[in-house]
């Protein structure tokens, strides 16, 4: 290939307050220049859409920098090299990277990671065998640590994190309890085999919540907090485990909520129940677990131990309301965008 490439993509217009809207995100074309040494010309394939996005887009420090204003929105894709200047990577290979939502990139090729079809599609390496399904896989290793006989707790339960978590909890030995919005994702969780699957919008949430763990609570993967978290926490066990993954129903919060400070009450109930409450990125765990996560959770997907499900919407101007969406569970499975066949 010669000449420029123009990429069509999507910039962060403004920040948002509360939920974001659709302006404040805007579609714009950029040329982009031929790739240097060391350097591969990527078309994305499939864009993939995560919680973490939406601390993105605020000015607050976060462990990532935020993305600027008129900057494109960040986000793993899979893509295909058109062109390369390097002799790891070569045309016509597909490879996992980091291009955030636009149709095409230019890409360190050392920061690109080599992708092989024959063994998944290639989409999972956005989902369930990707950062998500690793999230999942060390929250429990390192953190959560699930034994024969114990019960885990998870909320969005049908999402990519936290279905893989379920299912590596089961695959382990423990009780499986899903926590997921609307009858449809519950009975989702039944056909991955969970022990019990429960609507956070029922009335009788809590008591529902109580009732499937006649022993307790060992290990509460943290996804979401508010009124699950709320109804989780009075039946933890002693020496219970949290990892503390994400908090989604906060995220679009635009101040500390109502009601009495309940900070006290919790650190009470961490120390009368030796809790261990940890939170953790998944980066931190990289170096040490990755191959690990690659080997195994490649086995439990090939033979259907562990089942993903895909929420695909089509075409990159889609992205923006699919991804409001997702911060208020409309998704069903791990949310991705085709860009381009």
């Amino acid at each position: 290939m010669s000449g420029m490439v123009e990429s069509t993509r999507i910039v962060l217009a403004s920040r948002p307050v509360g939920t974001p809207t659709p302006e404040n995100f805007r579609i714009e074309t950029a040329e982009l220049p031929a790739p240097a040494e060391g350097e591969v010309l990527l078309r994305t394939r499939y864009l993939s859409l995560d919680p973490y996005m939406r601390g993105r887009m605020n000015s607050a420090k976060s462990y990532a920098e935020p993305v600027e204003v008129g900057q494109v929105m960040v986000g793993a894709t899979v893509a295909e090299v058109l062109e390369s200047r390097d002799p790891s990577v070569a045309k016509g290979e597909v490879v996992l990277a980091y291009s955030g939502w636009q149709t095409h990139d230019v890409a360190r090729a050392r920061d690109v990671r080599k992708l092989d079809p024959a063994k998944a599609p290639v989409s999972t390496a956005l989902g369930v065998l990707g950062m998500p399904g690793f999230t999942a896989y060390a929250g429990l290793r390192k953190i959560g640590k699930p034994q024969p006989g114990e019960t885990l707790v998870v909320a969005a339960a049908t999402g990519p994190v936290g279905s893989a978590v379920g299912q590596i909890a089961k695959i382990k030995g423990a009780r499986a309890v899903g926590i997921a919005g609307g009858p449809r994702k519950v009975a989702y969780l039944n056909e991955l085999g969970f022990d019990a699957a429960l609507d956070h919008r029922a009335p009788d949430f809590a008591e529902q919540l109580k009732a499937a763990v006649p022993d307790g609570i060992d290990i509460y993967f943290e996804n979401v907090g508010g009124a699950v978290a709320d109804a989780v926490y009075p039946l933890l066990n002693t020496y219970a485990r949290v990892p503390v993954c994400g908090l989604i129903a906060h995220y679009n919060a635009t101040g500390a909520p109502a009601g009495p400070d309940r900070l006290p009450a919790f650190y009470g109930r961490i120390l009368f129940k030796s809790l261990t409450v940890r939170g953790f990125i998944q980066t931190e765990f990289v170096r040490e677990l990755y191959p690990d996560f690659l080997r195994e959770m490649g086995e439990w997907v090939s033979d259907g131990r562990v089942r993903y499900l895909e929420d695909v919407v089509d075409g990159l101007a889609a992205a923006p309301d699919a991804f409001i969406g997702m911060l208020t569970g409309r998704n069903f499975g791990k949310l991705v965008v085709k860009v381009a066949e």
